[in-house]
């Protein structure tokens, strides 16, 4: 078995410990997204509720997003990070910014959603992406 996947807010107090694969590798272009991430896509990893083990006291927020469903962000109560998220849409799943776990060997994402908010400069590339 692999060590687990360590993800982390940026003081360290909120922190995800995910064990085995993701089950979805995403970025997402939808203007809800940019807003949250300060950025001009979102990128997240999605585990099974069972591979993940949450400690630190976050501040949950439930967000009505551009879908029409309901999504429960927590936020680090002292450095204001995203800690993880979890979405109507995927009950099943806690979703991971990609950048909390500070791996540049992470992998990549397999799908980009909500292209037509995507900035014109950005581009996703990679095999096997699917854009929507």
């Amino acid at each position: 078995m692999s060590a687990p996947r360590i993800a982390t807010c940026w003081c360290g107090q909120l922190r995800a410990e995910c064990h085995g694969e993701p089950v979805r590798i995403s970025v997402c272009h939808c203007l809800n997204c940019q807003q949250r991430s300060g950025s001009a896509f979102a990128a997240q990893a999605r585990f099974r509720v069972e591979q993940v083990r949450l400690s630190g006291t976050s501040t949950e927020w439930v967000h009505i997003g551009d879908s029409g469903r309901a999504a429960s962000f927590h936020f680090c109560q002292t450095c204001g990070g995203t800690g993880w998220y979890r979405n109507a849409s995927m009950p099943e799943t806690i979703a991971v910014p990609i950048g909390n776990f500070a791996d540049p060997d992470f992998p990549a994402p397999h799908f980009s959603v909500w292209e037509g908010r995507k900035h014109a400069w950005v581009t996703i590339t990679g095999d096997g992406i699917e854009h929507d």
